[in-house]
């Protein structure tokens, strides 16, 4: 990258600029939308695991800081600042439902959107600045690691999921703070410096260490180094262009990173068209599949069936035997041949999916494999898929190929189904009304003279 064409500076300049710059309506309208699917998040998965774990650390390491605090969000709970965002955040990926930039590998929406909030509580903040600051925050978490490179951090195990969502976290608080541009590279640093974790998260069995990595790491580091850098600290100013800086280490150059794409259109395009929702409450690379079983269920019966191949690209191997439920297609399928519909509480119940004798039986039926002929080509953009095979006991066979899911990037979901998405998740929880009711506050969020009314808007 040339002198001219140096990251830290351009990335300065935009992430100081953001609350004053124009912004364009088709990304208001994507920034409204992710908000909402990252708050009916929050709500839907609040009495999980991830999410009482980490209000229960947070309420607990605050101490008397709560009186100038933020609201653990989906609760009435306070907590300190950089704790209550942690929290919001750990809820907010609580279960396989938030938003995800499958070109990236990383889920924005808990970190960011948790952090923005949580600052704009504190400081008496309006929907705008909120606003603003989440599309800033996405720029980043999406760009940082394709500019890594995602090969080269799989390669050397280095979760993506983890460094993205530091740096978008770090720049939606600086936005949120007005941090001035000269100071902007302070803030990049002390974000390389967190940015960390391991894909041994593929392991993990309960959620919580995957809620960290992906959402409350992130949050609690990109944070912290916006306010370090508001009380004074200083650091190396040029990490991102040093030829000894952190972009330049050897696990980050050659292979597939893109340091020009890092600044490219940086203010004209944005991240969040290739930011995904998730249409089902399962991992993204398994939607494509449970969509096809779906599609099928109407003619079939559990008794009926011989046996289930699904056939998909990529990490297949991790979603035929993951220890997480939300993320195991040989559970997933037995519960929607079981139950004839898949909801959001069996699709995380390890419970279930450790003592259910009927869904164990019919997981020893399913098989999922490699299929290379899915696999994306090359230097073209990410899709899912998956072919679902279905034999049954009387020889029949039903099939059905899914090239892609409504959500992805190249078939987003419209505003009224990302709306309707909100509404099935948050009115359990929140009632129908004032499911209604944040779903018109979100959609008019910069109207809102305080954020923090969309915090209290969701407590329960």
């Amino acid at each position: 990258m040339s002198a001219a064409d140096a990251a830290g500076p351009a990335l300065s300049a935009y992430i100081a600029g953001s609350q004053t710059a124009p912004v364009p309506e088709s990304f208001r309208s994507l920034g409204r939308l992710h908000i909402l699917d990252t708050l009916a998040s929050i709500v839907a998965c609040r009495d999980l695991a991830p999410a009482r774990l980490a209000r229960d650390f947070a309420v607990a390491q605050s101490g008397d800081a709560r009186r100038s605090a933020a609201t653990i969000l989906g609760t009435k709970a306070t907590a300190a600042l950089g704790d209550a965002a942690f929290a919001s955040a750990m809820a907010a990926h609580g279960a396989e439902i938030n938003d995800f930039i499958p070109s990236a590998f990383v889920q924005p929406g808990p970190a960011v959107v948790s952090v923005a909030l949580a600052l704009a509580e504190q400081r008496g903040l309006s929907g705008e600045a909120v606003l603003r600051a989440v599309i800033t925050g996405y720029e980043l978490a999406g760009r940082i690691p394709k500019a890594l490179g995602v090969g080269n951090l799989r390669r050397a195990g280095i979760a993506n999921h983890g460094i993205g969502p530091v740096f978008g976290a770090g720049a939606a608080a600086a936005s949120i703070l007005g941090l001035p541009e000269d100071r902007i590279p302070d803030l990049l640093t002390y974000c390389a410096q967190q940015a960390a974790g391991s894909w041994q998260w593929l392991l993990d069995v309960e959620h919580v260490e995957k809620s960290f990595v992906f959402a409350g790491m992130g949050a609690r580091a990109g944070l912290s180094a916006a306010l370090m850098v508001e009380a004074g600290f200083t650091g190396v100013r040029d990490s991102l262009d040093h030829p000894e800086g952190w972009m330049a280490s050897k696990i980050f150059t050659g292979g597939d990173a893109d340091r020009a794409g890092l600044i490219e259109g940086l203010g004209e395009r944005t991240e969040l068209i290739h930011t995904a929702y998730k249409r089902y409450p399962v991992g993204g690379p398994t939607q494509p599949a449970v969509k096809g079983l779906l599609d099928l269920l109407p003619d079939l019966e559990a008794s009926a069936v011989e046996s289930v191949r699904i056939e998909m690209p990529g990490r297949w191997q991790a979603f035929r035997d993951a220890a997480m439920p939300a993320l195991n297609l040989r559970y997933l399928t037995a519960i929607m041949l079981i139950d004839r519909r898949l909801d959001f509480v069996s699709a995380q119940s390890l419970e279930r999916m450790a003592g259910d004798a009927a869904v164990h039986a019919l997981m020893a039926r399913v098989d999922v494999v490699h299929d290379p002929a899915q696999e994306t080509p090359p230097g073209q953009p990410r899709t899912e898929s998956a072919r679902v095979i279905v034999r049954l006991k009387d020889g029949a066979v039903r099939e059905v190929y899914v090239p892609h899911v409504v959500g992805f990037p190249s078939h987003p979901m419209t505003a009224d189904e990302v709306e309707a998405k909100a509404l099935e998740l948050m009115a359990p929880v929140l009632g129908a009304a004032r499911a209604a009711e944040v779903v018109r506050a979100v959609a008019q969020i910069e109207t809102l003279p305080k954020a923090a009314d969309l915090a209290h808007l969701i407590a329960t």
